[in-house]
């Protein structure tokens, strides 16, 4: 995850749910016994030490919550049933980093005999930063934009800004000055989705891929989520030339000066006195 010492497991095993999910007609009707394992990953020193309650995480009203959410609607698959009660414990308990989970369907219809079909999934908070420029038309008012897009993601949170960074064009020289800035927030996206929200919000504000790093009015690029090194064709990760860009390590290093490079191993801080 990102280093916060959540290590700690608080597990509820087998909790029974009674509710109505299912393919087949007859089980959204009749309903039948769900069974619900969870393990969720916080730090519980805090609590260890003082003994109070309001230093930990209730496991009491966890499994209400899950009862809640499993009653709440009725779903076709185990899958969806386990992403919509992960979700809403991530988003319910801010000292919940990550959630593994288990939902077991006893009586699943196969008419053959087994014990249970179940799903198994985890899930948890991803920070992520962002560089982000403009070049072209109202800059600033482009990244207000970006930044007001990303405040109000679905499933994000904690969202931080550095201060706007004047730069001179880096590759294609013959276009007007960056404005620039970097930002952080923590997500339950996968890379590949965040990478889909950063280019809708691109395209929300009017950018065009005619020159290669040519005018834009808006650039978001993904260049970190966790330590997670990627050689996927549409995303790589981290982005391949966030190191030798003193308008990225400049506001990167306001917001995580002492973060290290996955791949070389270096500060962020370092890396920018280099260049500097």
């Amino acid at each position: 995850m990102n280093g916060r010492d959540k290590n700690d497991i608080i597990q509820v095993k087998d909790l029974e749910v009674f509710c109505h999910h299912g393919l087949h007609k007859e089980e959204n009707i009749l309903g039948q016994k769900f069974v619900v394992s969870v393990s969720l990953y916080t730090n519980t020193r805090k609590a260890g030490l003082s003994d109070e309650m309001t230093d930990s995480v209730s496991y009491g009203d966890v499994c209400r919550l899950i009862k809640k959410e499993m009653t709440r609607q009725n779903d076709s698959l185990l899958e969806r049933v386990a992403e919509r009660i992960v979700r809403v414990i991530l988003l319910e308990y801010k000292e919940i980093d990550k959630v593994k989970l288990e939902v077991k369907k006893p009586w699943a219809p196969v008419l053959m005999h087994m014990d249970h079909a179940s799903v198994c999934i985890e899930r948890g908070w991803h920070r992520v930063y962002i560089g982000a420029g403009s070049n072209l038309g109202d800059r600033a008012a482009f990244l207000r934009l970006a930044v007001k897009r990303l405040m109000n993601l679905e499933d994000c949170r904690d969202f931080r800004s550095s201060d706007l960074l004047e730069s001179e064009p880096y590759g294609y020289k013959d276009q007007p000055g960056f404005l620039n800035a970097v930002f952080s927030l923590d997500t339950l996206l996968t890379p590949w989705e965040m990478l889909d929200r950063l280019m809708e919000i691109e395209q929300e504000a009017g950018r065009k891929r005619e020159i290669h790093w040519g005018p834009r009015t808006l650039d978001l690029d993904l260049l970190l989520y966790d330590d997670l090194v990627t050689e996927d064709p549409r995303l790589v990760l981290p982005h391949p030339d966030m190191h030798n860009r003193i308008f990225v390590l400049g506001p990167l290093c306001q917001l995580n000066p002492y973060g290290v490079h996955p791949l070389y191993r270096e500060r962020y801080i370092d890396m920018k006195r280099r260049l500097d």
